[in-house]
This record gives C-alpha cells, structure tokens and sequence, in this order.
C-alpha cells in the first residue's frame, strides 16, 4: 500500500524542492508521511471547491502546485479562508504536497512541458540555474520554431494547445516570431531575459500594464494566455505520471476545478 511518504520521495525527484525559489513553500505541507496514500487528486489551487471535491470523494493526499499555506499563519482557525480550508482538510485526514516553483524549473517540469507542447525546438531555461549534468535546470523556457510565423499564428498555436477561446496578445497581428521564450503563470519578471534571448514573443499566464507597454517598447510579441490556462494543464498530466509510476493508487485531476475569471 503506497504512504504519502512513498509519493513525496517520488514528487521529490520528479521536482526537487531544491529548485524552488527562496520565497516558495514546498514540500509536504501538512499530513504524516505513513499515512495511506490510495487516493490522490491534483489541483493547481486548494479552493472551497476541490476541498469539498476531495473530502466527498475520500481523498489521502492533495498534490497542488500553488501551495497551501503559502505565508506563516499566526492561527489556524475559520476566521481566513487559508485556515478554514486547512482545518477541513486536517479534519479530513487529508495531506497536502505542493512542487510550486520546483515543477515550474525542473527538467520534465511545466515549462517544459509548455514549450514542447508549442512546439518549440532545441528547448533550455530562459534563467539557467545549474551547469554541467543539470544543464537543463532554470526558470522559464526559450527555444526556436525552426521557421519564422507571424504572431497572430503563434497566438492559435497557444490557444489550440491550452485548449482556450480566447487570449491577449501584444504585438501586431504580423509580427515575425521564430524564437520564443515561456514562462508559465505569473511571468512578466521574464520579459528582460526573453529580450536578452532574443526572443521574438514572451507566452505567459499573466501580467500587468506596465510589463506590457514594455514589451510594445521593446517590439517584443507577448501572448497571455491567463494564470490558470498557462498551468492547469499539467495537473493533468502530473495526474497520469503518478497513475504509471504507483499502479495501485487511484489519481485524478479535480474534476471541479475552474478558472474564476470569466469572460461577459
């Protein structure tokens, strides 16, 4: 029977919390690693949502990517959101790990597996972070297209590949893009190294004005593509890694988990 001791070590090497920023919180969060471990859902966010999800489906162990508690708590009590969701979790007996920034860098991590996704060649970090055999190790992603294509297209290529409507863009429509740099999430700190890449386009979840009125000064395309949308789709693939590597332990991606943000 696999304990959420057995799927830390493994999260562990998938991601090592090593490679997580200095600010993230990783690692198994709350639970006792000899607690059982034969129900697993992933989520990019603990909500009221995906807890309510994993207390009615009898859930172990909760693997998130954004981390839950993210801050010190100075009390654990309902008064907070944070609080009143760990409490219902602990109630439940349920454990918590959270890869974050650690899956953001690692070499199968999200990043790359975006850039893959998009099609990108010849793939490594945009911010190196180690040398030698963990040469492919860093934050973010760039790569090349292997031929040049005009923005608006790299745009449909994004959204056939999140499987979103709709994105923002900044550039125009024609634009050349042939080298491309990623950052999943919140990535506007990124777009200083995309430009010393060289890169044609910045694809990102999110950011603010001012980044893009940069990138526009810098003639630099960036495609956001939205928070969730740029992340949410490795829970499900982080779901079917640890179906194959553990058999005999049923794992899911929240089948509740939405986007908050809509479009009217």
């Amino acid at each position: 029977m696999p304990t959420i001791g057995d799927l830390t070590e493994l999260l562990e090497v998938l991601a090592p919390t090593r490679l997580a920023a200095d600010w993230d919180n990783v690692g198994l969060l709350v639970g006792d690693p000899s607690w059982p471990a034969d129900r697993v859902m992933t989520c990019l966010t603990i909500t009221p949502r995906t807890v309510r999800e994993a207390l009615e489906k009898n859930v172990d162990l909760i693997v998130t990517h954004h981390p839950l508690p993210f801050r010190p708590l100075q009390s654990l009590t309902t008064a907070t959101t944070p609080g009143r969701l760990l409490l219902h979790l602990i109630t439940g007996r349920i454990g918590i790990y959270s890869a974050h920034t650690a899956f953001d860098s690692a070499p199968a991590g999200i990043n790359q597996h975006l850039a893959i996704g998009l099609g990108l060649q010849q793939i490594e970090p945009l911010v190196p972070a180690g040398q030698g055999d963990e040469a492919d190790v860093g934050s973010g992603r760039k790569g090349s297209l292997g031929e040049e294509f005009p923005l608006r297209d790299m745009a449909e290529r994004v959204k056939t590949f999140l499987e979103v409507d709709r994105l923002q863009v900044v550039g125009d429509d024609d634009l050349s893009v042939s080298r491309v740099a990623i950052a999943c999430g919140s990535g506007g700190s990124f777009l200083a190294a995309a430009v010393a890449a060289q890169c044609d386009c910045l694809v990102t979840g999110e950011t603010n004005l001012h980044t893009c009125l940069e990138a526009e000064a810098q003639g630099l395309g960036l495609i956001l593509a939205g928070h969730f949308a740029s992340e949410h789709f490795a829970m499900l693939s982080l779901a079917e890694y640890l179906s194959e590597q553990v058999p005999n332990m049923e794992v899911w991606p929240s089948q509740t988990e939405c986007d908050p943000l809509r479009v009217i």
